[in-house]
């Protein structure tokens, strides 16, 4: 059986989704970021990184790679079609999780989130956390470009690359961030899948539709 690692609210709500997509039968393993979960030894010996999400295969092999995850997911169930089927699309794709993850998560959602990793010694914190919205705010308006709009998902079907997204649009719904209109779009209609709406009772959200 698959063990998914997770905290409800943070970016493996992505992963969850694509796992309720699935359908696959899988045991969710609560780590309780505040608590320091991820810095004790028995997690540690699993992931050294001390990261989540963190996916436990049946072969006992894990991987903790949001990324890597969702991949391995998509290749490993090819009929659920997460994955583009052209070379350009796939690359495309990656690109997208990549810039989620690394910029708009990593560079500003966690000076938000987690200001005090970022600030030096004297700096106003509400500097860091300003710096961290506008990175947000631009990774959005650089996603708005990407977006075809007209109801369609990121690449024009649901896949890999709007459980990602997805999980940055309900922080910045969460953070009352104005989102540029296809994202927007993009967002509410993630809400209309029934795994999406799923997880968020599952993860203990409320959630409207506009």
């Amino acid at each position: 059986m698959l063990q998914f690692y997770m905290t409800p609210g943070s970016c493996s709500t992505g992963i969850h989704i694509l796992l309720e997509e699935l359908e696959q039968v899988f045991a969710v393993n609560i780590v309780d970021l505040q608590a320091g979960d991820h810095l004790k030894d028995t997690y540690k010996q699993m992931n050294p990184k001390c990261t989540i999400p963190m996916l436990v295969r049946p072969d006992g092999i894990a991987i903790c790679d949001y990324l890597a995850i969702a991949w391995w997911l998509a290749n490993t169930f090819p009929k659920a079609g997460l994955l583009p089927e052209k070379a350009g699309d796939i690359a495309e794709c990656i690109e997208l999780i990549n810039y989620v993850t690394s910029t708009i998560h990593g560079q500003g959602f966690a000076r938000i989130f987690t200001y005090e990793k970022f600030v030096n010694d004297g700096e106003d914190k509400g500097l860091v956390i300003e710096k961290g919205r506008a990175i947000v705010e631009q990774g959005f308006d650089i996603i708005e470009q990407k977006l075809n709009g007209n109801d369609e998902y990121a690449l024009g079907h649901f896949s890999i690359a709007d459980s990602a997204l997805f999980y940055v649009l309900f922080w910045a719904d969460r953070t009352d961030m104005i989102l540029p209109p296809k994202c927007l779009q993009l967002y509410q209609k993630m809400l209309t899948r029934g795994p999406v709406r799923q997880v968020l009772l599952e993860e203990g959200y409320r959630f409207h539709l506009n």
